[in-house]
C-alpha cells in the first residue's frame, strides 16, 4: 500500500480518510482490530475516484451496519469503506416504488414505507442492517426476503463503472446473492403496494413482538450465526445446536445466548479467536452428531 499515493488522493476529495482506524465500535459483536485505512466517501464522485485509484490494486471491504460480521483482532491489511450520508437517501416514485440508498437502515426504509401508506416492507423492521448488507446476503425474516420486493439494484465495480441490474437477472438463494463480491451496492428500487398506515403499523408491532419473544436483544451479538440447512426445510439450525452441544459451552467471553442458541454473544471482552473457537466447536459437534455441515450466516473478516 503506497502511502504517498493515498496522501495524493486525499488532496482531491472532500470525504474522510483515516489511517489505523479501530473497527471495534463499528460492529455489533464489539470485536475487531484496526483497518490500515478507513475511508468514508460522502458522495459518489469521491467513491468513483477512490475506485479508479485503488479498486484494482488494494484489498477493500465495505462495512454497513456491522450487524452480521465478525472482524479479526489483527490489523485488516487494506481499505475498509463505509458509505456516508449521501448514500442514505430515500425517494418515493410512482406506482408505490421506493428507491433507497445502500446505507439506509432496513428499519428506516420500513418506516418510510409505512409513512407513505405502502405495504410489503414490514419485515424489514426486524432486520438490524442496511440495504446494502441485506442485498449482499438476501436478508429476510418471517417468510419474506429482499428478493421478494426488489426491482433493481444500482452497483459500482472496481473500475468505478456504474450499472443497474434488474432483479429478474439475479438468481438469489437462501441468504445468498450471486452478484460479484467486488461490486459495491449504491442503491436499490423496491416495489410495494398500497396499504393503510394503521394496518402496516399493526403488522410491524406484531412482528417485533414475535422477534422479541424469540430472540435476544441489547447484547453484543452478530445475529443468526449459522444458516438453516438448505434443502432440509423441516430442520432448524437452533434445534441442531441445542441437540448437539451443551448450550453453556463457552470460550473466554464468547458464549451462546440463553434465549436463542443460534445467537453467539460477546458477554464482556471476547476476542476474535474466542468467537472462532466457539463457531468451529459448534460446526464440528453438529457434523459429528447430526452429519450436517453448518454454514455461517455471519461474514467473517480476516
Amino acid at each position: 500500500m503506497d502511502k504517498n499515493k493515498i496522501e495524493e488522493f486525499v488532496k482531491h476529495i472532500k470525504s474522510e480518510l483515516k489511517f489505523d482506524y479501530n473497527l471495534k465500535k463499528l460492529n455489533w459483536f464489539n470485536i475487531g482490530g484496526d483497518a490500515k485505512v478507513f475511508f468514508k466517501p460522502d458522495n459518489l464522485d469521491d467513491l468513483v475516484t477512490f475506485l479508479k485509484t485503488f479498486g484494482k490494486s488494494e484489498k477493500i471491504f465495505v462495512l454497513g451496519a456491522g450487524s452480521n460480521i465478525l472482524i479479526t483482532d489483527n490489523k485488516f491489511d487494506g481499505f475498509v469503506v463505509k458509505l456516508g450520508k449521501n448514500f442514505s437517501n430515500i425517494s418515493l416514485m410512482q406506482n408505490n416504488i421506493i428507491v433507497a440508498g445502500s446505507a439506509v437502515s432496513d428499519k428506516n426504509l420500513s418506516n418510510f414505507a409505512m409513512e407513505n401508506n405502502i405495504g410489503g416492507f414490514e419485515f424489514l423492521s426486524c432486520i438490524p442492517g442496511t440495504i446494502g448488507g441485506g442485498l449482499r446476503i438476501n436478508s429476510g425474516c418471517f417468510g419474506k426476503e429482499f428478493k421478494d420486493i426488489l426491482l433493481s439494484v444500482q452497483v459500482i465495480d472496481r473500475n468505478g463503472v456504474i450499472k443497474t441490474i434488474p432483479s429478474s437477472k439475479i438468481k438469489f438463494g437462501y441468504r445468498h446473492s450471486p452478484l460479484d463480491k467486488d461490486l459495491i451496492f449504491l442503491s436499490a428500487s423496491f416495489q410495494g403496494k398500497k396499504k393503510n398506515r394503521e394496518e402496516i403499523n399493526k403488522e410491524i408491532n406484531k412482528l417485533k413482538e414475535e422477534k422479541n419473544r424469540r430472540q435476544p436483544s441489547r447484547i453484543k451479538t452478530g445475529g443468526s450465526t449459522f444458516k438453516n440447512p438448505i434443502n432440509q426445510t423441516d430442520i432448524k439450525v437452533w434445534e441442531l445446536i441445542k441437540n448437539s452441544i451443551p448450550t453453556t459451552k463457552s470460550f473466554g467471553d464468547a458464549k451462546i445466548s440463553e434465549k436463542h442458541c443460534n445467537f453467539l454473544v460477546n458477554s464482556k471482552n471476547a476476542k476474535f479467536e474466542d468467537m472462532m473457537k466457539l463457531i468451529n466447536f459448534i460446526k464440528s459437534e453438529v457434523e459429528k452428531k447430526k452429519n450436517i455441515k453448518l454454514e455461517t450466516e455471519i461474514e467473517i473478516i480476516e
